[in-house]
């Protein structure tokens, strides 16, 4: 069993290109069922990470493949600018 706040120090990366994509601030849930729908990563910051920060990426949890002891893995294509 895992809690929240032990994901949270994980390291989260992209099995497609091996990019460090951050660790999760948040986790969508869906109440009603009791799962989880998706981990939220930051977005790119600016000044302290708040002042000109990007939209945070959200990643489907049938996106994650493997959470280990220090690091979560997930296989995501993720399109547009580098994350």
């Amino acid at each position: 069993m895992a809690r929240l706040s032990d994901l949270r120090d994980r390291d989260v990366i992209n099995v497609n290109d091996g990019k460090r994509l951050g660790v999760i601030s948040d986790i969508d849930l869906d109440i009603e069922n009791g799962k989880i729908r998706a981990i939220v990563l930051p977005g790119a910051g600016g000044f302290m990470g708040v002042i000109g920060r990007k939209n945070d990426l959200v990643v489907p949890w049938e996106k994650v493949v493997k959470i280990g002891i220090d690091t979560i893995l997930v296989d995501f294509p993720f399109e547009g600018p580098d994350v």
